[in-house]
């Protein structure tokens, strides 16, 4: 009995400390050299931050099909403080991985990243409710 009181403990203190972090939840992408965007939903995985894709916009932002579905967008990322995250970003259209630098500025996430010498603005993501 003991056990279970612990284990139930447990998952209510790490509960509470994932709706307290403020990257969790759903992010329309900036759009990509294609003109597509995406909609990436944020969540724990370990004890780091995870961003998977959900959905997939065309350039007219009508829902498409994406082989990306599904897919981390966002991963291995971690706070770092003052509304700063370090990771990695995947960008379909390029089909790279960046170590990626996400900025979170209230309803907004400004992502950039680099492969070896290679940068990229990654635009300015919009949290949506």
């Amino acid at each position: 009995m003991r056990k279970l009181v612990m284990v139930v403990a447990a998952l209510g203190l790490g509960a509470g400390m994932a709706s307290a972090e403020p990257l969790l939840g759903r992010w329309l992408t900036a759009k990509d050299d294609n003109g597509h965007s995406g909609m990436v939903e944020v969540a724990p995985c370990g004890n780091k931050l995870c961003g998977k894709l959900i959905k997939s916009y065309d350039e007219t932002g009508k829902e498409m099909q994406s082989d990306n579905i599904g897919r981390n967008i966002i991963s291995e990322t971690v706070p770092v403080g003052g509304g700063q995250y370090e990771g990695k970003v995947y960008s379909p259209d390029r089909d790279k991985t960046y170590k990626s630098k996400l900025e979170l500025q209230g309803n907004l996430l400004k992502v950039s990243g680099c492969v070896l010498f290679i940068c990229r603005d990654g635009g300015t993501w919009k949290r949506v409710q």
